[in-house]
């Protein structure tokens, strides 16, 4: 049995306020001494970052719709049983995901299937009894998840949130945890994918004491706890037998241009006695040595466009890698392996030349979805007809086709979940594969096997 207190903070809607309450509650609570183990529900690279840095431990993200509930429970229960309470932020509104139908990939579908408590966020501004006939709503629109109680965020004043309080518990609903005030919280900087990636600079520990200040002193912490507590064990976990260690040393791109991964992957790659080796497009002047394999992620290529085009040494070691050893890139990578970065300003900055096309940012978003790949050549990540799930968001384009080399062709079909079409996509060449699509691979135990022995191979 996995018997680990544990807490989802939901919201009504994006924007209610939820990444900011669990941000304070997380750093409120490790204030207290006590050790809290962050997740972060949906497909997301950026609040995980702060979650980290408040609880001082890595942040893992649960995905309904990429994961599926077997994984999803196994990792919660690897993850969560070293710590004293799990907090897990949502994504969205609480019953938003995947599809517009059902829970599919939403924080009540993992919220019932942790059989966590849900503390349901709000934004107050301008509502009194109004509140408790939202909260209603929620409480009666799904089974199987609880709503233990509701945090108004953006409160007037004391007296606002006794009203809000009243009229939950006229109405005999959840009740009122807490009520933050309007501008209780600090400002939290943000660029054009959402938040920055927290760091000492953006989230300083005066930021994180001014989080916990709030909660403090707007929060029934003690009740947030016990209800924490109420939930009950969970089932044990199907193990997932020991995979055969198989050493190999990849190199990941990893600085301010290069960071949306997910910890689980790197996680998984180590229990397979792979070791990942950080490196910085940008600082480096050279690969790490003795490297079988090299993974550039997404993050903020078009920021340090400058920077990583100047550095001519990383570039041309990475075109000589790719001769003859595996290179993935997703996203910022594959933006990294084109030929050009057009920024904003319209500047064009000569990146790796791998991939023989270039990108171009935009001031508008692009692609945002969850997304099924399916094999339709032999890859990187799997023999043909093997499917895996993902998602995309960015706002950049291909300029000019791949193909046009003869070289190129494309692996994936693309099938975008929320509307029935379909593209290929996939560039691949030799070993070297780039995608806009981040895929979620922990997942797939057998894609990242087939990955290890290719770099096996590749030796």
């Amino acid at each position: 049995m996995a018997d680990c207190p544990r807490i989802v903070i939901g919201g009504v809607e994006s924007g209610a306020g939820k990444t900011s309450v669990t941000l304070a509650l997380v750093a409120a609570l490790r204030r207290r001494g006590i050790k809290v183990q962050t997740y972060k529900i949906g497909p997301d690279f950026l609040d995980p970052s702060h979650l980290a840095q408040a609880s001082g431990r890595p942040c893992y993200n649960l995905d309904g719709w990429m994961m599926g509930r077997e994984y999803v429970e196994r990792l919660f229960a690897r993850t969560a049983g070293a710590c004293d309470v799990a907090v897990i932020e949502g994504v969205m509104g609480l019953f938003d995901g995947a599809d517009a139908a059902t829970s599919a990939g939403s924080t009540a579908e993992i919220a019932r299937w942790l059989q966590a408590p849900v503390l349901l966020v709000a934004n107050a501004q301008g509502m009194a009894r109004s509140l408790a006939a939202l909260v209603k709503g929620y409480a009666e629109f799904e089974s199987g998840v609880k709503i233990a109680g509701v945090i108004a965020n953006r409160c007037g004043s004391a007296r606002h949130a006794e009203l809000l309080a009243e009229s939950l518990k006229a109405a005999d609903l959840p009740p009122l945890i807490g009520g933050i005030s309007h501008g209780a919280f600090p400002e939290l900087e943000s660029r054009h994918l959402g938040l920055v990636t927290a760091d000492h600079r953006n989230l300083p520990e005066s930021a994180l004491k001014r989080f916990a200040d709030a909660v403090d002193q707007n929060l029934a912490i003690n009740e947030v706890i016990r209800l924490a507590q109420s939930a009950p064990p969970l089932p044990a976990a199907t193990p997932e037998p020991a995979p055969a260690k198989r050493p190999v040393r990849i190199g990941v791109a990893y600085d301010e241009a290069f960071h949306f991964y997910y910890q689980d992957l790197f996680d998984e790659l180590e229990t397979r006695g792979c070791e990942p080796v950080r490196f910085s497009p940008i600082e480096d002047a050279h690969l790490p040595t003795g490297l079988d394999a090299i993974y550039f992620g997404g993050g903020y290529p078009e920021v340090y466009a400058e920077a990583l085009s100047a550095n001519q040494g990383m570039r041309g070691e990475v075109r000589r890698f790719a001769a003859d050893r595996p290179i993935y890139a997703e996203c910022g990578g594959l933006m990294y392996l084109a030929e050009r970065l057009e920024t904003m300003d319209g500047k064009q900055y000569p990146m790796v030349g791998l991939l023989p096309a270039s990108t171009r940012m935009h001031n508008r978003l692009k692609s945002l979805g969850y997304i099924e790949v399916t094999l339709n050549e032999d890859s990187l990540w799997g023999e043909r007809g093997a499917v895996l799930r993902g998602h995309q968001y960015h706002y950049s384009e291909l300029i000019g086709d791949p193909l046009i080399k003869p070289s190129w062709k494309t692996v994936y079909s693309l099938r975008w979940w929320r509307r029935n079409a379909t593209e290929s996509e996939g560039f691949q060449s030799g070993s070297v594969l780039a995608s806009y699509v981040h895929l979620h691979l922990a997942s797939k135990p057998v894609a990242i096997e087939h990955f290890i022995g290719l770099c096996k191979g590749a030796r």
